[in-house]
């Protein structure tokens, strides 16, 4: 089965005209991108856009052997002109199946928003899913179905769709999954490459045509990130997009519950409530037992200077006299004991922390101490990161 991607961006295109934003601003030349369009082994047409004659025929086919034209979303704006010769363009209900003449199988899906997916099957077995700008499949359960070969989906803007489709084994680590329907709110190259990475997926350029059973390899997950930045930086935002395609996580939420404290149960709540469903949190900051679990799901640390902080209440290491009597051995000694959990584990894992050596050198020593231990944990984690990330003005800068 082959896969030719017309378009890749989403129903607007890419820029988006008319727009001064400076994502459209940078899609220009290869960046630029026509609005989702996919031709399936030259019978099946999934969406149609402007100029997607002449976007097939840039990309080596014709339209001459269509059977079936399908549209995935609701189409806002002008009519789109028909070209000579096609089906008419329809939108399948629901759960229909489809069986051409070529041999080819399609059968229309839920979305949990407004527009349907569809699976095309080809003649000899091999299988495609396209979902529509948007959406991420409703009710997805398990499946005695094999898993997809080729996954089409809005990967940027509902990379929960990835997720339900892990969980319930439609995508396995054989599937290649690509993102299309890409818009301005998606970051330009080579950050785009960057996050699709995390999420296990890639994107290609107009015209691609991809070939369903083909095994391509994606970069790995990295095993353990690090994600640094200033206050309000957006570090814990780009920790949780890091993980966003992944069915489970445990979100270790190292800063407990502060009596009294109305800002700070806000900022909580309001972490709490940009979390898939589908993630669990855990308030501890026993971090070493959860890296050494290598049987269980993904983890989000955030973050390692609440963890310092409570290290450092518990071996009474703020006070003068302490600290030179026994505290600092003892608290470098818990970072270097979290230091070899983290080198060790078989966990995906992802750690946000602080930045805290550029500002103001603190006015008093404790705030001093807590600023050089925690410089020293970072250097200590980042040393034995798979990936690193500096988030400046809410950009991650990668390190490593």
């Amino acid at each position: 089965m082959e896969a030719t991607l017309l378009g890749t961006a989403g129903p607007e295109g890419l820029p988006v005209p008319d727009c001064p934003c400076a994502a459209c601003a940078l899609a220009v030349g290869d960046g630029a991108r026509a609005p989702g369009s996919v031709l399936v082994d030259g019978v099946v047409l999934l969406d149609l856009t402007p100029g997607v004659a002449l976007a097939a025929a840039r990309a080596g086919h014709s339209l001459a052997g269509l059977r079936l034209v399908l549209l995935s979303h609701p189409h806002d704006g002008p009519a789109v002109e028909i070209p000579p010769g096609l089906p008419a363009p329809a939108r399948v209900p629901d759960g229909q199946r489809l069986t051409l003449i070529t041999g080819h199988k399609v059968r229309a899906m839920a979305m949990d928003a407004p527009g349907t997916g569809y699976a095309v099957e080809s003649p000899d077995g091999l299988r495609l899913l396209y979902l529509p700008p948007g959406c991420a499949p409703a009710g997805v359960n398990g499946t005695d179905e094999p898993p997809y070969d080729l996954v089409l989906l809005d990967a940027v803007g509902r990379p929960d769709a990835l997720a339900r489709l892990r969980a319930a084994g439609a995508v396995t680590g054989t599937t290649d999954v690509v993102a299309v329907h890409l818009g301005h709110d998606a970051p330009p190259e080579p950050e785009l490459s960057r996050r699709l990475a995390a999420y296990g997926a890639r994107a290609v350029p107009d015209g691609t045509t991809l070939v369903a059973g083909d095994y391509h390899a994606v970069p790995d997950v990295p095993r353990r990130t690090l994600v640094l930045g200033g206050a309000r930086s957006g570090k814990s935002a780009e920790a949780e997009r890091r993980l966003a395609a992944f069915p489970e996580v445990v979100y270790v939420a190292t800063g407990g519950t502060r009596d009294g404290d109305a800002d700070w149960a806000d900022r909580v709540a309001r972490h709490r409530e940009r979390r898939p469903a589908g993630w669990r949190t855990l308030e501890t900051c026993d971090l070493v037992p959860l890296l050494a679990d290598a049987t269980g799901p993904p983890l989000l640390i955030d973050c390692l200077g609440l963890w310092l902080t409570d290290v450092l209440d518990t071996e009474g290491a703020w006070d003068d006299e302490a600290w030179h009597n026994g505290a600092a051995r003892r608290v470098r000694a818990r970072a270097d004991e979290l230091a070899a959990a983290w080198r060790a584990t078989r966990r995906t894992a992802v750690a946000v922390s602080n930045e805290v050596g550029s500002g103001v050198v603190p006015a008093t020593a404790a705030g001093r101490r807590f600023r050089d231990e925690l410089g020293r944990l970072n250097a200590t984690i980042s040393s034995e990161s798979d990936h690193v990330l500096l988030l400046v003005a809410g950009l991650p800068l990668p390190l490593r």
